[in-house]
Parts: C-alpha cells; structure tokens; sequence
C-alpha cells in the first residue's frame, strides 16, 4: 500500500509540476517534492550516515554524471531530430527566477528531498519486496516515465538516465549521503551555474 502510494503521489506531482501551465515551476518542483519526502517520513525515517568518503564519492560521480550529459548534449543533435531546441525548453523553465535561488533550491531542498523518496524510500522497499536488480529497475522507470508530464522527449531521457546513475550508485553502497550528494550538487551546477546548452 505505502509503495504504491508513493508511485500515485508522485505521478499526482509530476502532472502538477510540467502538466500545469500556470505557476511558478521552481515553486511547484520545490513544493512537490517536500510532499513526496514528507510522505516518505511519514512511513520510515531515512537511513542517512554521512561520512567523508561517501561525500568524496557523491562529488565524483556528480562530475562523472555531468560529463555523461555533456557529452549527451554534443552528440543528441545527431541522434535526435530537434535536440536543441528540447534542451533549451528545460532550460526555458521558471526563467524568471534568480539563479542563486534555483541553485539553493536545488542543492538543499529538491536534491536531498527527491533522494530520500526515490532511492531512500521507494527503490528500497521495492528493492526489499522484489529483489535489488527488479527493485532497481522499477524505480528507474518510475522516475523516468513521470517526466513525461513534460512533453519533452529529452528531458525524459535525462531522468531515465541520471534515474539509472542514481539507482546504480544506491545499489552499490546502498548509502543514501552519497546518491544525496551526487544529484544535490550535480543539479544545482548544471542547471544554475555550468548549463549545457
């Protein structure tokens, strides 16, 4: 029951945050993902030791991740009609908002938030109910199909890929600090400091 409300909400999120025209984007994703945190405190208290080397390890593999999307944005032109174009409507979201903030927000709230639900909480309990490969696999997807609110084929993408990366790093160590600084600092460089477009 708690897993598979935990997919609802999030879906029920998602749409609410790409699906709505109207608002704030920054404001809805911040907003969405403090619930479905909140939802995941509710149910269990997150496993978080942070230690030095995890943090060391979440530093890396944000910079690996960033060099993958990098690397991503150069070829996808030859891959994907219009990739561009796609790329630049992510980065045309919640353009009014002041970059320090987006980077605060990303770093403090979004990141660690959406960490302790997707991989603290539901790739956990999925992994626990069946098995650690299938557990893995259907949070990936889970967390890549709800982009599809988005409309953008591109930014989909990008969540099944750093949703794989993410879920592939919890599953080696299985130490949620790590995953929390990786997609903390990756997030908050790539889309308010470094963009890669």
């Amino acid at each position: 029951m708690k897993i598979w409300g935990a997919v609802a909400l999030t879906i029920l999120c998602w749409a609410f945050t790409f699906g709505l025209a109207w608002g704030n984007f920054w404001a809805k994703i911040g907003f969405s993902v403090v619930l479905i945190c909140g939802y995941s405190f509710y149910w269990q208290k997150p496993k978080i030791t942070f230690s030095i080397r995890s943090a060391v390890i979440g530093l890396i593999s944000a910079a690996v991740l960033y060099g993958i999307f990098y690397l991503g944005f150069v070829l996808s032109p030859y891959i994907v009609p219009h990739a561009t174009t796609q790329v630049g409507g992510i980065y045309g979201m919640g353009t009014d908002t002041n970059k320090t903030l987006i980077f605060f927000l990303l770093l403090l709230i979004t990141g660690p938030g959406e960490e302790i639900f997707w991989r603290g909480f539901l790739q956990e309990n999925l992994m626990g109910k069946y098995g650690n490969i299938a557990g893995f696999i259907l949070t990936t997807f889970i967390y890549g199909s709800i982009h599809i609110f988005s409309l953008n084929f591109m930014l989909t993408m990008a969540a099944y890929v750093a949703g794989a990366f993410w879920g592939a790093l919890y599953l080696w160590k299985r130490d949620l600090t790590m995953v929390i600084v990786s997609h903390s600092v990756w997030s908050a460089v790539i889309f308010a400091v470094f963009p890669v477009h």
